[in-house]
Protein backbone atom coordinates (compact mmCIF):
# COMPACT_ATOMS: atom_id res chain seq x y z
CA UNK A 1 0.00 0.00 0.00
CA UNK A 2 1.40 3.20 -0.73
CA UNK A 3 -0.56 7.00 -0.71
CA UNK A 4 -3.14 7.50 -3.74
CA UNK A 5 -2.49 10.47 -6.04
CA UNK A 6 -5.47 12.78 -5.56
CA UNK A 7 -7.40 12.47 -8.58
CA UNK A 8 -9.62 14.98 -9.61
CA UNK A 9 -12.98 14.72 -10.01
CA UNK A 10 -14.91 16.11 -12.38
CA UNK A 11 -16.93 19.13 -11.22
CA UNK A 12 -20.04 17.55 -12.64
CA UNK A 13 -19.43 14.51 -11.21
CA UNK A 14 -18.58 16.13 -7.51
CA UNK A 15 -21.58 17.85 -7.54
CA UNK A 16 -23.57 14.20 -7.98
CA UNK A 17 -22.16 12.66 -5.60
CA UNK A 18 -22.92 16.16 -3.14
CA UNK A 19 -26.57 15.89 -4.60
CA UNK A 20 -26.47 11.71 -3.38
CA UNK A 21 -24.94 12.56 0.11
CA UNK A 22 -27.72 15.34 0.75
CA UNK A 23 -30.46 12.73 0.21
CA UNK A 24 -28.84 10.45 2.74
CA UNK A 25 -28.27 13.22 5.39
CA UNK A 26 -31.70 14.78 5.52
CA UNK A 27 -33.29 11.30 6.26
CA UNK A 28 -33.74 12.01 10.38
CA UNK A 29 -33.10 7.95 11.59
CA UNK A 30 -29.51 7.08 11.38
CA UNK A 31 -31.31 3.30 11.02
CA UNK A 32 -32.76 4.45 7.94
CA UNK A 33 -29.32 6.15 6.74
CA UNK A 34 -28.00 3.36 6.94
CA UNK A 35 -30.44 1.19 5.10
CA UNK A 36 -30.84 3.80 2.17
CA UNK A 37 -27.14 4.62 1.95
CA UNK A 38 -26.70 0.71 1.01
CA UNK A 39 -29.47 0.71 -1.46
CA UNK A 40 -29.04 4.18 -3.03
CA UNK A 41 -24.95 3.37 -3.71
CA UNK A 42 -25.95 -0.18 -5.05
CA UNK A 43 -28.69 1.09 -7.67
CA UNK A 44 -26.51 4.01 -8.68
CA UNK A 45 -22.79 2.07 -8.90
CA UNK A 46 -23.63 1.02 -12.67
CA UNK A 47 -22.38 1.48 -15.74
CA UNK A 48 -24.63 4.29 -17.12
CA UNK A 49 -24.38 6.41 -14.23
CA UNK A 50 -22.65 9.36 -15.34
CA UNK A 51 -20.92 10.39 -11.81
CA UNK A 52 -20.32 6.93 -11.18
CA UNK A 53 -18.73 6.81 -14.56
CA UNK A 54 -16.21 9.31 -13.78
CA UNK A 55 -15.66 8.03 -10.31
CA UNK A 56 -14.56 4.92 -11.86
CA UNK A 57 -12.31 6.46 -14.32
CA UNK A 58 -10.97 8.91 -12.39
CA UNK A 59 -10.12 5.71 -9.75
CA UNK A 60 -8.46 3.97 -12.59
CA UNK A 61 -5.90 6.72 -12.71
CA UNK A 62 -5.21 7.06 -8.95
CA UNK A 63 -4.37 3.13 -9.98
CA UNK A 64 -0.58 1.77 -9.69
CA UNK A 65 0.17 -0.02 -13.04
CA UNK A 66 -3.03 -1.95 -14.81
CA UNK A 67 -5.46 -0.75 -12.38
CA UNK A 68 -4.29 -2.47 -9.79
CA UNK A 69 -6.09 -2.90 -6.37
CA UNK A 70 -4.80 0.22 -3.78
CA UNK A 71 -4.91 -2.40 -1.09
CA UNK A 72 -2.88 -5.62 -2.07
CA UNK A 73 -1.37 -3.93 -5.70
CA UNK A 74 -1.54 -7.07 -7.56
CA UNK A 75 -4.69 -8.04 -8.69
CA UNK A 76 -7.21 -6.10 -10.78
CA UNK A 77 -9.65 -3.26 -9.43
CA UNK A 78 -12.73 -3.51 -10.19
CA UNK A 79 -15.08 -2.39 -7.04
CA UNK A 80 -15.50 0.92 -5.41
CA UNK A 81 -14.43 0.59 -1.81
CA UNK A 82 -15.14 2.71 1.00
CA UNK A 83 -13.08 2.93 3.38
CA UNK A 84 -15.35 3.80 6.10
CA UNK A 85 -17.84 0.89 5.69
CA UNK A 86 -21.30 2.79 4.43
CA UNK A 87 -22.95 0.12 6.90
CA UNK A 88 -21.43 2.35 9.71
CA UNK A 89 -20.43 5.99 8.51
CA UNK A 90 -23.83 6.59 6.18
CA UNK A 91 -22.54 10.05 6.24
CA UNK A 92 -19.67 9.59 3.87
CA UNK A 93 -21.17 6.95 1.62
CA UNK A 94 -20.78 9.08 -1.31
CA UNK A 95 -18.20 11.07 -0.47
CA UNK A 96 -15.31 11.29 -3.22
CA UNK A 97 -12.40 10.83 -0.25
CA UNK A 98 -14.19 7.41 1.03
CA UNK A 99 -13.38 5.67 -2.22
CA UNK A 100 -10.65 3.89 -3.72
CA UNK A 101 -10.85 1.39 -6.55
CA UNK A 102 -9.94 -2.51 -4.94
CA UNK A 103 -10.20 -5.92 -5.93
CA UNK A 104 -12.72 -8.37 -5.12
CA UNK A 105 -10.59 -10.60 -2.38
CA UNK A 106 -9.55 -7.37 -0.51
CA UNK A 107 -12.80 -5.57 -0.73
CA UNK A 108 -14.43 -8.91 0.96
CA UNK A 109 -11.73 -9.33 3.35
CA UNK A 110 -12.63 -6.05 4.88
CA UNK A 111 -16.08 -5.79 4.19
CA UNK A 112 -17.67 -3.80 6.65
CA UNK A 113 -14.08 -4.21 9.22
CA UNK A 114 -13.56 -1.42 10.99
CA UNK A 115 -11.87 -0.26 14.16
CA UNK A 116 -11.43 3.05 16.29
CA UNK A 117 -9.10 4.31 19.22
CA UNK A 118 -11.87 4.94 21.91
CA UNK A 119 -12.02 8.37 23.70
CA UNK A 120 -7.93 9.10 24.13
CA UNK A 121 -6.83 5.78 24.50
CA UNK A 122 -4.87 3.83 22.45
CA UNK A 123 -7.51 0.81 22.95
CA UNK A 124 -8.09 -0.56 19.72
CA UNK A 125 -12.71 -1.07 19.74
CA UNK A 126 -13.49 -3.07 16.83
CA UNK A 127 -17.24 -1.28 15.99
CA UNK A 128 -18.35 -3.60 12.91
CA UNK A 129 -22.09 -4.31 13.56
CA UNK A 130 -23.16 -8.29 14.01
CA UNK A 131 -25.88 -9.04 12.08
CA UNK A 132 -28.20 -9.41 14.56
CA UNK A 133 -27.40 -5.87 16.29
CA UNK A 134 -29.46 -2.99 17.04
CA UNK A 135 -28.77 -0.52 14.21
CA UNK A 136 -26.78 2.11 15.98
CA UNK A 137 -23.79 4.66 15.58
CA UNK A 138 -20.95 3.16 16.37
CA UNK A 139 -18.26 4.18 18.75
CA UNK A 140 -16.85 7.04 18.43
CA UNK A 141 -12.87 7.53 17.89
CA UNK A 142 -10.14 8.03 16.04
CA UNK A 143 -9.53 5.27 13.19
CA UNK A 144 -7.39 2.59 13.26
CA UNK A 145 -7.60 1.25 9.62
CA UNK A 146 -4.66 3.35 7.60
CA UNK A 147 -6.41 5.37 5.00
CA UNK A 148 -3.77 5.62 1.76
CA UNK A 149 -6.25 8.55 0.46
CA UNK A 150 -5.31 11.08 3.52
CA UNK A 151 -1.89 9.30 4.71
CA UNK A 152 1.28 7.52 3.13
CA UNK A 153 0.81 3.99 4.72
CA UNK A 154 4.21 3.14 4.22
CA UNK A 155 4.97 5.18 7.28
CA UNK A 156 3.48 2.96 9.60
CA UNK A 157 4.78 -0.24 7.49
CA UNK A 158 7.87 -1.57 6.24
CA UNK A 159 8.68 -4.36 3.42
CA UNK A 160 10.97 -7.64 4.28
CA UNK A 161 13.16 -7.49 1.03
CA UNK A 162 15.47 -9.86 2.41
CA UNK A 163 13.49 -12.93 2.71
CA UNK A 164 9.43 -13.16 3.50
CA UNK A 165 8.39 -10.13 1.78
CA UNK A 166 5.68 -10.11 4.41
CA UNK A 167 4.63 -6.57 5.87
CA UNK A 168 5.26 -5.60 9.19
CA UNK A 169 4.84 -2.51 11.53
CA UNK A 170 7.31 -0.07 11.15
CA UNK A 171 6.75 1.48 14.80
CA UNK A 172 7.66 -0.64 17.79
CA UNK A 173 5.34 -2.81 19.34
CA UNK A 174 3.27 -0.60 22.30
CA UNK A 175 2.79 2.27 19.96
CA UNK A 176 -0.54 3.52 18.53
CA UNK A 177 1.86 3.24 15.20
CA UNK A 178 1.82 -0.05 15.48
CA UNK A 179 -1.22 -1.17 16.38
CA UNK A 180 -2.71 0.64 13.15
CA UNK A 181 0.12 -1.48 10.83
CA UNK A 182 -1.20 -4.72 12.25
CA UNK A 183 -4.70 -3.93 11.96
CA UNK A 184 -4.54 -2.94 8.54
CA UNK A 185 -2.21 -6.16 7.39
CA UNK A 186 -4.25 -8.42 9.30
CA UNK A 187 -7.12 -6.96 8.02
CA UNK A 188 -6.30 -7.30 4.09
CA UNK A 189 -4.54 -10.31 4.88
CA UNK A 190 -1.77 -9.06 2.90
CA UNK A 191 0.70 -11.47 4.13
CA UNK A 192 -1.63 -14.51 4.79
CA UNK A 193 -2.68 -14.75 1.29
CA UNK A 194 0.72 -16.85 0.15
CA UNK A 195 0.35 -15.24 -3.58
CA UNK A 196 1.18 -11.66 -2.57
CA UNK A 197 4.51 -11.99 -0.73
CA UNK A 198 5.34 -14.30 -3.97
CA UNK A 199 4.02 -11.19 -6.18
CA UNK A 200 6.13 -8.86 -4.42
CA UNK A 201 9.02 -10.77 -4.21
CA UNK A 202 8.74 -11.19 -8.56
CA UNK A 203 8.15 -7.28 -8.48
CA UNK A 204 11.68 -6.46 -6.48
CA UNK A 205 13.52 -8.62 -9.24
CA UNK A 206 11.52 -7.10 -11.76
CA UNK A 207 12.20 -3.74 -10.50
CA UNK A 208 16.17 -5.20 -10.65
CA UNK A 209 15.78 -6.18 -14.08
CA UNK A 210 14.10 -2.44 -15.23
CA UNK A 211 16.84 -0.46 -13.17
CA UNK A 212 20.02 -2.36 -14.75
CA UNK A 213 18.11 -2.29 -17.97
CA UNK A 214 18.66 1.60 -17.29
CA UNK A 215 21.87 1.39 -16.40
CA UNK A 216 22.99 -0.43 -19.59
CA UNK A 217 20.82 2.04 -21.64
CA UNK A 218 22.78 4.88 -19.81
CA UNK A 219 26.30 3.36 -20.22
CA UNK A 220 25.96 3.04 -23.71
CA UNK A 221 25.44 6.76 -23.41
CA UNK A 222 21.28 6.12 -25.43
CA UNK A 223 19.28 9.55 -25.46
CA UNK A 224 17.69 11.07 -22.74
CA UNK A 225 14.22 10.54 -24.16
CA UNK A 226 14.70 6.78 -24.16
CA UNK A 227 15.92 7.62 -20.84
CA UNK A 228 13.11 8.82 -19.61
CA UNK A 229 11.01 5.85 -21.13
CA UNK A 230 12.60 3.76 -19.30
CA UNK A 231 12.39 5.73 -16.30
CA UNK A 232 8.58 5.77 -16.71
CA UNK A 233 8.44 2.01 -16.82
CA UNK A 234 9.85 1.83 -13.24
CA UNK A 235 7.05 4.53 -12.60
CA UNK A 236 4.45 2.61 -13.38
CA UNK A 237 4.84 -0.64 -12.30
CA UNK A 238 2.44 -2.81 -10.14
CA UNK A 239 3.56 -3.91 -6.33
CA UNK A 240 4.86 0.14 -5.86
CA UNK A 241 5.22 -0.16 -1.76
CA UNK A 242 7.74 -2.72 -3.70
CA UNK A 243 9.94 -0.25 -5.47
CA UNK A 244 9.09 2.69 -2.55
CA UNK A 245 11.27 0.09 0.03
CA UNK A 246 14.18 -0.41 -2.40
CA UNK A 247 14.89 3.08 -2.25
CA UNK A 248 14.21 3.31 1.58
CA UNK A 249 16.28 0.50 2.60
CA UNK A 250 19.19 0.49 -0.83
CA UNK A 251 21.89 1.46 2.17
CA UNK A 252 21.44 -2.14 3.92
CA UNK A 253 21.31 -4.34 0.85
CA UNK A 254 24.80 -4.61 -0.81
CA UNK A 255 22.58 -5.60 -4.64
CA UNK A 256 21.11 -2.22 -4.01
CA UNK A 257 23.43 0.02 -2.46
CA UNK A 258 25.62 -1.15 -6.18
CA UNK A 259 22.93 -0.20 -8.19
CA UNK A 260 21.76 2.66 -6.82
CA UNK A 261 25.18 4.20 -6.84
CA UNK A 262 25.72 3.48 -10.51
CA UNK A 263 21.98 5.01 -11.23
CA UNK A 264 21.50 7.77 -7.85
CA UNK A 265 18.63 9.95 -10.06
CA UNK A 266 16.33 6.55 -9.53
CA UNK A 267 16.41 7.48 -6.01
CA UNK A 268 14.10 10.58 -7.23
CA UNK A 269 11.71 8.47 -9.70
Amino acid sequence: MIRLPQGLLPEAARQGLEGYQQSIDALPDYAERVAQAKKRFSSLNKIGNQTFDHVKATLTQMCSGARRCAYCEDSAADEVEHIRPKTLYPEVVFAWMNYLYACGPCNGRKNDHFAVFDGGSKALTKVARARSAPVTPPAPGRPVFIDPRVEEPMDFLELDLRDTFFFRPKAPPGTEEYVRAEYTIGTLQLNQRELLPQARRAAYWDYMAHLSGYLRAKSQGLPQEHLDMLAGQVRTRQHPSVWLEMKRQHEKLPDLLLLFAQVPEALGW
